[in-house]
């Protein structure tokens, strides 16, 4: 395990110190990087980055992977217009401001969210060898009970459409942070704009990253 993603471990385990805003940071080593467009401005929460530290290989099996998402992930860029795309370690984390995705205060998707879901569904298909967590947030305006469900159905949502253009639920995680996971203060419109969201984490799928490792082995 590298020294950064250790260190990165060791931070997690002591959330409640940590800074509520993370901008474009790198887990491990290998060619894992923010992509393109996305340098500067990408913003992810807590959860999506330990879902990645969880899945790294590290080492020749971690380069591989990382090759991989470097080409899915720049992909995604060009074919998904309404999301921020960061490349993490090992792996990708897409991030839809949840305005673009819902209604306020619904679950249900709105038809631009349809289609971009569509376009994300048909890489996910593409690399085979991948598994998803989607993760629905909210910011703390209203009862906390009452956002945790709201972030669980949208997560939920957004999972129900995947499998509907072909994705098979076996490959996919949902969550709801409620208000739990900000990436921005909740002091301000935009600051609270930024915590509506819903993460899509992409990593190497568990059966993939053993077979490189016994192969490396």
């Amino acid at each position: 395990m590298s020294a950064l993603v250790l260190v990165l471990v060791l931070s997690m385990a002591g959330c409640s110190s940590m800074s509520k805003t993370e901008k474009g940071v790198v887990i491990g080593g290998g060619s894992g990087a923010v992509v393109g467009g996305a340098v500067g401005k990408v913003i992810f929460g807590e959860t999506a980055k330990g879902a990645i530290v969880g899945a790294v290989v590290g080492g020749a099996a971690g380069a591989i992977i990382g090759r991989q998402m470097d080409k899915q992930a720049q992909e995604l860029e060009k074919e998904i217009k309404d999301a921020e795309i960061a490349r993490v370690g090992e792996g990708i984390v897409v991030t839809f401001d949840s305005g673009l995705l819902f209604d306020f205060d619904s679950a249900e998707l709105q038809p631009a969210a349809r289609s971009n879901l569509a376009d994300l569904s048909e890489s996910i298909r593409e690399y085979d060898n991948t598994e998803l967590m989607i993760v629905g947030h909210t910011d703390d305006i209203g009862e906390d009970t009452y956002n945790d469900r709201l972030s669980v159905r949208r997560a939920e949502s957004a999972a129900a459409y995947l499998f509907e253009q072909g994705v098979t639920s076996a490959r996919v995680t949902t969550l709801g942070k409620g208000e739990t996971d900000p990436i921005a203060t909740n002091d301000t419109d935009d600051g609270r704009q930024l915590n509506r969201r819903v993460e899509v984490v992409i990593y190497a799928s568990e059966e993939y990253r053993e077979s490189l490792q016994t192969t490396e082995g």
